[in-house]
């Protein structure tokens, strides 16, 4: 085993020809004999991004911080932000950066070619090209980015004088068991991963940045840590005078 202190780490600016903005790049997993796969983490400043290029084995993204852009060749401009991962297809034309006003951060991994290819930048991403994705390119580049991660209706009409929200953390491998609350509870993961079923329904994992909603009544099959654990915001909805109940049936 091998610990390398994030700290030590030298950062270094992206050739200009790779590049229109400001961006560095950290080695996380340096390329070396024996090692098949490049890791690299990228930050961009806000409006920063690649020109069009790409891999002869693909790549994936996986953004850490801020908020970002990327785009394939004649597809549309997605925004990317924390949590998210992003799957370059192998000689797919595409770039990547960050939003016009906000940096971004991202984890860069990408297979290391036996034949020694490399990747092939092409033409500089224009600011037209760029703006596209504004939803009113006439306007500044908004300092705010909302995203709607979930809108849900709730199972059945319910009074709700208040909301609890507890940060919760569980222990890696521990495995919730089967429980039903007396309320609907929603919940986002911030750090770490979980294995989500609603009894009858498909098991999903869940990692930072998701969302679920567990309606009031429900039977929840798993709620079951990884080997990183997972600590989550509940928010449990209460009518008056009620507090949050589990039960955990037998079966």
């Amino acid at each position: 085993m091998h610990v390398s202190r994030q700290s030590a780490a030298p950062s270094t600016a992206i050739p200009a020809e790779w590049i229109t903005g400001d961006a560095t790049v950290k080695a996380v997993v340096a390329t070396q004999s024996g090692v098949q796969t490049q890791v690299d983490s990228v930050t961009f400043a806000p409006a920063a991004r690649t020109v069009w290029h790409r891999h002869p084995l693909g790549q994936i993204l996986f953004i850490t911080a801020g908020t970002g852009r990327v785009q394939r060749l004649g597809g549309p401009i997605e925004t990317v932000g924390v949590g998210d991962t992003v799957h370059i297809e192998p000689d797919e034309w595409h770039w990547h950066g960050a939003a016009p006003s906000v940096a971004m951060t991202h984890l860069a991994l990408e297979p290391i070619p036996v034949d020694g290819s490399t990747p092939e930048a092409g033409d500089p991403v224009t600011d037209h090209e760029y703006h596209s994705g504004d939803t009113d390119q006439s306007a500044e580049p908004a300092a705010v980015f909302r995203h709607v991660v979930l809108d849900q209706i709730l199972s059945s009409p319910r009074s709700t004088q208040r909301v609890e929200v507890r940060r919760i953390t569980i222990a890696p491998g521990f495995a919730g068991g089967l429980h039903v609350h007396n309320g609907p509870v929603f919940g986002s993961i911030e750090t770490g991963s979980v294995v989500y079923e609603i009894d009858g329904e498909p098991a999903t994992v869940l990692g930072p940045g998701d969302v679920f909603y567990e309606p009031e009544g429900a039977r929840i099959a798993r709620f079951d840590a990884q080997d990183n654990g997972a600590t989550f915001l509940g928010y449990f909805l209460l009518d008056t005078g009620q507090s949050p109940e589990i039960e955990f049936p037998a079966s």
